[in-house]
């Protein structure tokens, strides 16, 4: 799959969640019970500003626009820097708050903190000029922006492939079960996009530092 082609099905996928996701939170409803005063207010915060953020982020990794339309890029990372990091810290909070378990609320809470860290250090790379560790920094922020999308799609396969512990370890605990997925779809639902993001940051490092410079040695 080209890249075009790939960046064209993320932005569909990602306009099509947030088609799904806002609307609740526009009327006053929830998909996610409060566990605390200010919990309610927080997650209104929280979704309205990853709905900022995850368009930006999905503009950010647009073939070509970095190089093409440099003032955009530069314009569009402020608008992501600006509604992801209060963003995190909002996710921080109220993931660690969150109803459905202790395994999740640790999840949420590296999520968040990693979210926030390298959204940070992106914007600090920039600012120093170190635009090599400011584009790898940025890329990881995204990716963990736009996970929430992945960690809707494992919870539901979870429950239905984990079915038989419901009857044979959770027989009669049914909220312990639901725990148990919430938790497992929560940590591969970002675990799993970072992780392949490494790889082939790890890759294409690789296969640029085997080009031959100028010189005839590798570039660097």
């Amino acid at each position: 799959m080209g890249m075009p082609y790939a960046w064209r099905v993320l932005a569909l996928i990602s306009v099509a969640f947030l088609a799904w996701s806002l609307p609740p939170y526009l009327t006053g409803g929830t998909r996610v019970p409060s566990t605390f005063e200010w919990h309610y207010p927080l997650l209104v915060v929280h979704v309205a500003l990853a709905g900022v953020a995850m368009p930006a982020a999905v503009l950010q990794i647009w073939p070509g626009l970095r190089l093409k339309r440099p003032v955009v890029h530069r314009r569009v990372g402020r608008l992501y820097c600006c509604a992801a990091i209060p963003a995190a810290l909002c996710a921080l909070v109220i993931g660690v708050a969150t109803p459905f378990g202790t395994v999740l609320a640790a999840g949420n809470a590296i999520l968040a903190s990693l979210w926030l860290w390298f959204t940070v250090n992106g914007y600090l790379s920039a600012r120093r000029r170190n635009f090599d560790e400011h584009r790898r920094a940025m890329i990881y922020s995204a990716t963990l922006a736009l996970s929430v999308i992945t960690n809707r799609v494992w919870s539901p396969v979870l429950f239905v492939v984990l079915m038989p512990l419901q009857h044979n370890v959770f027989s009669g605990d049914e909220e312990g079960y639901l725990h148990l997925v919430a938790g497992l779809g929560g940590w591969l639902g970002w675990t799993i996009p970072l992780a392949v993001v490494h790889w082939w940051l790890g890759r294409r490092r690789a296969r640029s530092s085997a080009v031959p410079g100028p010189t005839g040695m590798p570039a660097v």
